[in-house]
């Protein structure tokens, strides 16, 4: 019989990705709200978006046999409340929050992988004396804060002056009420202790700087065995917190690379995730031979699914799809077409700026042609602000990103830049 599996904001391109995975001849995949919806956008109506979205589950005619997404907030939040409304497989909404609540998360961390994460305190950011409370926690310059619930980089600042914090404040305050408010719609849904329910959504972190070689640990939760399977190295721009590129397989030694996996399978055993993919971003200081645990994130990386294709055969979109049905993954090692792969982002460091010429469809397919079994998506259009992009970091914008293979690293770098050369961007009115 066939089975109809829910995904939450499938675009084209994934829904023909889907198709290329193992097992799926008996699968028939169905869009559940648009990517306009949950993705494309930074306005997050998540009663509206369930209401909708059970809507349409309710008039199927047919089985609802899994509802999975790969989409960071509102999604991954979301996939818990609807699973367990349809009875399908995702893990409980509790301990999805142990590791998106980045204070609760760093809680359960202090309890099972002490050595492995840096001091933390919560704070308010409309709290006027927060800095000094800060300081009370043991945590002086310089130091990092984020959001309790973030995305990607977005609205992370490294704080090495009382300036700098000042100005990171301005921006919480001005921005994070577009995170608060539905994680706060969530965390209503869920059973939480006392000292968690305290920290509201629109709550931040403030944290030791940790550094080193970073990287992310993808793994899935099958019936309570906790698996890793890749490794895929996090690549910034020289002297920035902007991400230059992510590049798979990982090239960490061996040694710290199963040290990274042990210390995945103990924390999300202690959280009791189960039945989901994940994944998680360390980072690996050299010079003290030290691990550090940065946050985990409850659903595949998507910007990865096109790595693990060139280099392993197939999407990771497999894990998602397997455990949703109830099925140990199928995921394969190394039967791709090539040995590396990597996604570039395509940066430009201002502080805004109006984009006064982007590439033609037919330029970026020139750009692609120049190395075989290139990707890019274009993510601005003539005369857009840059400020209008979702889901940036506080220091730069990408405005493309460009994925492809190689049969080495050094080979890999040199084909980008060929392609780079094809993709003209211009800009005007430059905040620098």
């Amino acid at each position: 019989m066939t089975k109809n599996v829910f995904v939450v904001g499938l675009n084209d391109y994934n829904a023909e990705r889907l198709q290329r995975l193992r097992g799926v001849e008996d699968v028939k995949f169905h869009q559940l709200l648009t990517p306009a919806q949950v993705s494309e956008t930074e306005e997050f109506d998540i009663p509206a978006m369930l209401e909708e979205a059970e809507a349409g589950l309710d008039a199927f005619d047919g089985t609802i046999d899994a509802i999975v997404g790969y989409i960071d907030f509102p999604v991954s939040t979301m996939l818990p409340l609807l699973c367990k409304k349809y009875g399908t497989r995702n893990a409980s909404l509790e301990s999805l929050l142990k590791c998106e609540h980045k204070y609760w998360s760093r809680k359960v961390m202090a309890e099972a992988i002490p050595d492995h994460i840096p001091k933390f305190t919560a704070f308010d950011p409309f709290d006027d004396d927060t800095l000094s409370k800060i300081g009370e926690a043991d945590l002086r310059f310089p130091f990092f804060v984020k959001p309790i619930k973030s995305s990607g980089s977005r609205l992370g600042f490294r704080i090495d002056s009382p300036e700098d914090f000042d100005y990171a404040t301005e921006k919480l305050r001005a921005e994070i009420g577009q995170i608060s408010e539905p994680f706060n719609f969530i965390l209503d849904k869920a059973n939480l202790p006392a000292d968690i329910k305290a920290i509201k959504g629109h709550y931040c972190m403030a944290e030791q700087v940790i550094g080193g070689r970073q990287c992310t640990v993808e793994g899935y939760v099958h019936d309570g065995a906790v698996v890793p399977y890749g490794t895929v190295d996090s690549i910034r721009y020289p002297q920035v917190l902007s991400f230059f590129y992510y590049l798979y397989p990982s090239t960490l030694p061996d040694r710290v690379q199963n040290a990274m996996w042990e210390i995945t399978r103990l924390i999300m055993a202690h959280i009791g995730y189960d039945n989901a993919g994940f994944n998680i971003e360390f980072y690996w200081d050299e010079i003290q031979n030290r691990i550090w645990l940065l946050e985990i994130n409850t659903r595949i990386a998507q910007s990865h699914c096109d790595l693990f294709e060139m280099v392993d055969g197939v999407s990771h979109q497999q894990v998602t799809v397997d455990l949703g049905l109830g099925r140990k993954p199928d995921m394969p090692s190394g039967e791709g077409p090539e040995r590396v792969a990597a996604e570039f982002f395509y940066r430009v460091f201002f502080r805004n700026a109006t984009v006064a010429r982007a590439p033609s469809r037919a330029e970026i397919e020139v750009a692609a042609e120049q190395v075989d079994g290139t990707r890019i998506t274009s993510h601005v259009s003539k005369n857009m602000r840059l400020s209008e992009l979702p889901e940036q970091d506080a220091y730069s914008y990408a405005v493309a990103s460009v994925w492809m293979g190689a049969n080495k690293q050094s080979k890999l770098l040199w084909n980008y830049e060929q392609v780079l050369k094809k993709l003209n961007y211009e800009f005007s009115d430059i905040e620098e």
